[in-house]
């Protein structure tokens, strides 16, 4: 039986045809292609809203039968070299946790989060693969030290 799930694009490579979406329902980001969308790749962007049926892929958790459900906030993205949208020409630090609202440490999500797009602008060439290896790996550790 499929579900249809429905996610925010958290990143969308328009040259290379793929990226991530996240889940409303919580859990890993999903890897997205543009071959598996239902309409024009032109309005899939950082901040749209899909519904999307989970796969398993050769790599890992994978969105198939693409739909739009809210195109992404005008102003929302902001392309930088490469084609690559939604990344911001500048990435704040993540805060620390004397300065955050709450005055606790990140989650796992939002460290997750800040970390695929740090790896996406800087290594713009990294694979969906080797994104997802980086990331674990440094989420690892941040759990290791108490940091998330």
């Amino acid at each position: 039986m499929c579900v249809v799930v429905q996610g925010k694009v958290i990143r969308f490579d328009d040259v290379r045809g793929y990226g991530f979406v996240a889940p409303d329902t919580g859990g890993d980001d999903v890897f997205i292609h543009v071959n598996d969308l239902e309409f024009d790749k032109r309005h899939l962007a950082v901040g749209a809203v899909v519904d999307f049926t989970v796969e398993d892929g050769d790599r890992g958790l994978k969105a198939s039968t693409v739909t739009l459900v809210t195109p992404a906030p005008v102003l929302a993205t902001a392309g930088v070299g490469g084609g690559v949208t939604g990344v911001p020409t500048f990435l704040p630090p993540l805060p620390d946790a004397a300065s955050r609202a709450d005055g606790d440490a990140p989650s796992e999500r939002e460290l997750a989060t800040e970390v695929t797009e740090v790896l996406l602008a800087g290594v713009p060439t990294l694979t969906a693969e080797q994104v997802l290896a980086a990331r674990g790996v440094f989420v690892a550790v941040a759990r290791s030290h108490g940091w998330v």
